[in-house]
């Protein structure tokens, strides 16, 4: 007989934790192993359990992306649901880049719930409607998202370096970074290049996603600010 499929519940409402938990533990192929309400609680509890599936609100007050980085650093195995309320295009950039394998709205369907849970345990990869639509409309291509680096090799950005890559993270384009510096476009441009060079990247998503991993940008700041 297979055994079920372990899970953590992370989200900082009790009442979705319960109700999740609830449901999940009516069906014999799953077993909730434990419930976090914070990143930090949720790191304490991955040390001594390893489950299949997190499932967490990674937008949820005391959660943030860098929560499903330290995650994966933690548990390499585990796949992770992210279940959220906002579903922007370059949210979804970076927790998929972060780590997270399918991405759910908090308002869908229990059906459709369930069903990322299954897909996701099972080795694939779910996207509700809502994520798909925001997807197609912002012309994302998932193929072509690499995973964040988690390695501990330095990058060594100069001061200018940073004060640009903050000003892309933010939606400036080189022409009003340029304006704002007062230096020439292309002059923007090889700051640009000389950014991706060094942190290995190959677009501006991944540079963002350095910014906010790195604290020199908020994450509510970067993700909600696409949404406003």
């Amino acid at each position: 007989m297979t055994a079920p499929t372990s899970i953590i519940i992370a989200d900082s409402s009790p009442l979705f934790r319960f109700g999740l938990k609830t449901i999940l533990e009516k069906d014999p192929r799953y077993v909730v192993l434990a419930e976090a309400e914070s990143q930090v609680e949720l790191l304490e509890v991955l040390d001594s359990n390893k489950p299949d599936l997190l499932i967490m609100d990674c937008l949820a007050t005391g959660f943030s992306i860098d929560t499903v980085v330290e995650c994966a650093k933690a548990h390499r195995k585990a796949k992770m649901i992210a279940i959220t309320a906002s579903q922007n295009g370059l949210t979804i950039v970076n927790c998929l880049r972060a780590g997270i394998t399918s991405y759910i709205k908090k308002d869908c369907s229990m059906s459709e719930v369930l069903e990322a849970i299954e897909v996701t345990g099972e080795g694939g990869t779910f996207f509700c409607g809502q994520i798909l639509d925001a997807i197609r409309r912002e012309s994302i291509d998932v193929s072509d998202l690499d995973l964040i680096d988690l390695s501990c090799e330095p990058v060594v950005l100069t001061q200018r370096e940073i004060e640009v890559l903050v000003l892309i993270s933010e939606g400036m384009t080189n022409v009003q970074i340029a304006e704002k510096f007062f230096l020439s476009s292309h002059t923007v441009n090889t700051h640009r290049k000389n950014i991706m060079q060094k942190l290995g990247v190959n677009n501006t998503a991944s540079m963002v996603m350095y910014a906010v991993k790195s604290g020199f940008v908020s994450p509510n700041k970067f993700l909600f600010q696409q949404s406003s």
